[in-house]
C-alpha cells in the first residue's frame, strides 16, 4: 500500500463532514422554528417532532464523531506509511474505513428518522385540511337551511 491510497479518502471524507455539518445546521434551524411554534401554541405534532429531532441530533453527533475519527485515522495511516510503517499504516487505514462505514450507517439511520418526521408533518397538514373541509361542509349545510 502506498501513501496515495489513504490520501484518496481525504476529499470524500471532507465532503461527507461538510454534508454532516449541513444536516446539523438544518436540524438546529428546525429546532428553533419548532420552539417558536411551541411558545405560541402547544401542539401534539410538535411533541412528536421534538422526540424525532432529539433522536436525529444524537445520530448526527455520532455520525460526525465517526467521520472525524475516520479522517483522523486516515491521516495517521498516511503518517505511518510516510514513516515506512506499512503494516501499521494498513491497519489504521482499515480501521478508518470501518469508522467511515459506521458514520454512513448512522447517516442512513438519521435519514430514515428524518423521513418519519416529514411524514408526521404531512399527517398534520392532512388532518388540518380534513378539519377545514368538515367546517366548510357544516357551514354550507347550515347556510342552506
Amino acid at each position: 500500500m502506498t501513501l496515495t491510497t489513504p490520501a484518496l479518502l481525504f476529499p470524500a471524507i471532507s465532503l461527507l463532514l461538510l454534508a454532516y455539518t449541513n444536516r446539523f445546521l438544518s436540524l438546529a434551524q428546525l429546532i428553533r422554528k419548532l420552539a417558536e411554534q411551541e411558545r405560541n401554541s402547544h401542539h401534539d405534532v410538535a411533541a412528536r417532532q421534538i422526540l424525532l429531532l432529539r433522536q436525529r441530533i444524537t445520530l448526527t453527533k455520532r455520525m460526525q464523531m465517526a467521520g472525524v475519527f475516520s479522517f483522523l485515522l486516515c491521516t495517521l495511516s498516511m503518517f505511518a506509511l510516510f514513516l515506512s510503517l506499512e503494516l501499521f499504516g494498513m491497519v489504521l487505514f482499515g480501521i478508518s474505513l470501518i469508522s467511515l462505514s459506521v458514520s454512513l450507517v448512522f447517516s442512513l439511520w438519521e435519514v430514515m428518522i428524518s423521513t418519519n418526521a416529514l411524514n408526521v408533518q404531512l399527517q398534520d397538514i392532512e388532518a388540518l385540511e380534513r378539519n377545514k373541509s368538515r367546517l366548510s361542509d357544516k357551514e354550507s349545510s347550515a347556510a342552506s337551511r
